[in-house]
């Protein structure tokens, strides 16, 4: 159901089945949290990657910030919508060094509250163009929630071989939190 969902979400112009993705890797975080989730060799083959998330961040308005090849240099770009049902606010960074996505995972308030997300790279192997970001992510806590979309750029037009998730201001993923990363065939 999600892959039906995301193709409708962010179409590429293809159409996508559940055949046009592959798993490549899953991390499910332990007991004690993770300070970072970690993407590695990531093979060139497909068209576009996906991460979708389940998880946590270990206390509220805390989001997860992303690195590509390890570069912290100042090559990101970041642009927010969010609404949490009685009020919406944007916004934008430009020359940082990270992207941001999974906000709806640090929002929840307690600790049985999980955020869900959703992240499209586009055109992650293509070595004739800057990398584009999608994600959406939200969050339900019986009554209240919120739901955001974010559109990041990678200034950097090396293929993606690595991808880092690391929440803001020092925190953790909390334990049972997981991170899936899909191929997309083109």
């Amino acid at each position: 159901m999600i892959g039906a969902i995301t193709a409708g979400l962010f179409s590429t112009g293809v159409a996508a089945s559940t055949t046009s993705y592959e798993s490549i890797s899953t991390v499910t975080v332990g007991g004690g949290g993770a300070s970072s989730i970690s993407f590695t060799s990531i093979p060139s083959t497909y068209k576009h990657l996906e991460i979708r998330g389940i998880g946590q961040i270990n206390t509220g308005t805390e989001y997860a910030l992303v690195r590509f090849n390890s570069d912290s240099g100042a090559n990101y770009s970041i642009h927010y919508l969010n609404g949490s049902g009685s009020a919406a606010s944007a916004g934008a960074a430009t020359s940082t060094n990270q992207a941001a996505m999974f906000y709806g995972m640090g929002m929840p308030s307690t600790a049985s509250t999980f955020g869900v997300g959703v992240c499209s790279i586009l055109d992650y192997a293509d070595t004739n163009k800057y990398k584009t970001v999608r994600a959406l992510d939200g969050f339900d806590a019986n009554g209240s929630g919120g739901v955001e979309l974010v559109s990041s750029s990678w200034r950097n037009t090396a293929a993606i071989t690595s991808i880092s998730l690391t929440p803001n201001s020092s925190k953790t993923f909390t334990q049972y939190s997981q991170f899936a990363l899909y191929g997309i065939k083109g």
